[in-house]
């Protein structure tokens, strides 16, 4: 049986392996060298463009982690990116041009394969996976949003995403639960300032030193919801105190008075072990995210699990269009891998071409897909990005590989070396689990 994986980025090549193993005839359709995105120069798949680096390779990091899950699902890309790795101290880093070359190669040289060269302009009718990334081609992208339609959701713009924060690191002693006018429950934490500490805020916010933006994401059209909390504050002194640090509806149980000014944390996840900054997107550079917003007052020890980050990004909403293995709800075997599906990073966007590739063969053989514990990391961030319980909920921004995404432990361990090493245990005892049951049932 045939079947198409477009694009041949690092989600594509893995979803493409993962089918040629299981014995299928994949066509991998990748439109370099007729065409390149903005981003892209060289002929060879799996290009690293942002990166040279895999991020950490420690089993007890989040990355690191989800490395070691890939390599346990029987990845093409780890494998080569250790094959061409440079020295990076913890890091795992490659020669960009060798990795691609390797990946590229294995490919290539699969019997399984054969590697279509173009652009595809027509959505898929069944048994595909689309991996086409954050820079999908306007035509392509086009017939996506025309498939979806406008209750998909479809997303297209320059995206600059709030940090976020681990719920521990909070300091409760000042941050308060309350939505405003007490309308709704306690998802919001609000942190409060005086006139004093806004001001000073204010005065380190605009005079911040902004990240290098590339050429094709410079000069963007920003959607006004979507302003960098930054740019907007450079419209006067008090244009985020009436934005999104706008005190009204709140009181201070400190004070028993409304706060000058205020920032609101909304929770990230279900089990509200992570928080984001409401209203806080921003592009400044990732040290002056840390040294800015630990000014705001309850942060000035927050543990930041994700920076702000801007950058243009096409990423559907996976939250309501995807179920957990990343298929189109309703489609006859149409799976997306990659950003495009709203994870973030290279890494993570590998992972999910991992279980999209596995699901759509699992399926065309008759077999149930293999299901990740969300103890794993990859099924943490799968959890996060796809099959929300909420569906009158869409809005969220790309999730990568971090530890605070991970459910709790049983046990409270106070040293975060041993919780993260504790949470990578359990994650690879019950990924082995998973796989092993999953094993069972061919």
């Amino acid at each position: 049986m045939k079947v198409k994986v477009i694009g041949a980025g690092l989600a594509g090549c893995e979803a493409a392996w993962q089918l040629a193993e299981r014995g299928f005839e994949v066509e991998l359709c990748e439109m370099k060298p007729v065409k390149f995105s903005p981003a892209h120069k060289y002929d060879g798949f799996a290009e690293l463009v942002c990166s040279n680096s895999l991020k950490a390779s420690r089993i007890d990091s989040a990355c690191g982690l989800l490395k070691e899950e890939m390599r346990r699902l029987g990845s093409i890309v780890v494998p080569a990116a250790e094959k061409t790795a440079v020295p990076a101290g913890g890091a795992l880093a490659v020669n960009r041009k060798d990795f691609s070359d390797e990946v590229t190669r294995l490919i290539r040289n699969h019997p399984k394969i054969t590697v279509v060269s173009g652009e595809i302009t027509e959505f898929p009718e069944k048994n595909a996976v689309i991996c086409t990334g954050p820079l999908t081609s306007d035509a392509f992208a086009e017939k996506i949003r025309e498939r979806f339609g406008e209750n998909g959701k479809f997303m297209s713009f320059f995206d600059a995403s709030a940090p976020i924060v681990t719920a521990e690191s909070i300091d409760r002693s000042i941050a308060f639960s309350q939505s405003r006018y007490d309308k709704g429950g306690d998802d919001y934490l609000n942190c409060p300032f005086t006139k004093e500490e806004y001001e000073r805020f204010w005065n380190e916010l605009v005079n911040a030193e902004p990240a290098e933006l590339h050429e094709f994401d410079k000069n963007p059209s920003v959607y006004e919801g979507c302003m960098p909390v930054e740019v907007l504050a450079k419209r006067g002194i008090e244009s985020v105190r009436y934005g999104c640090m706008k005190p009204v509806g709140l009181t201070d149980p400190r004070t028993g008075r409304r706060p000058w000014a205020a920032v609101q944390l909304r929770k990230e996840n279900a089990e509200g072990t992570m928080y984001n900054l409401v209203g806080f997107q921003t592009h400044l550079k990732f040290g002056e995210q840390k040294r800015v917003f630990s000014l705001i007052p309850g942060l000035e020890n927050a543990e930041f699990v994700r920076y702000g980050v801007m950058h243009r990004n096409t990423y559907i909403c996976s939250r309501t269009l995807l179920d957990k293995n990343f298929m189109l709800k309703g489609s006859e075997n149409v799976f997306f891998g990659g950003q495009i599906t709203g994870v973030e990073g290279y890494v993570e966007s590998a992972a999910s071409g991992i279980i999209a590739g596995k699901a759509l063969a699992d399926r065309l053989s008759g077999r149930e897909p293999l299901k990740l514990p969300n103890t794993t990391m990859l099924g943490a961030i799968i959890d996060y990005v796809c099959d929300w319980v909420d569906d009158s909920y869409c809005e969220f921004d790309p999730m990568g590989a971090i530890m605070g995404i991970l459910p709790a432990l049983d046990e409270n361990i106070r040293d975060k070396r041993e919780k993260y090493a504790a949470l990578a245990k359990r994650a690879l005892d019950d990924l082995d689990k998973a796989i092993e049951e999953h094993s069972d049932g061919e």
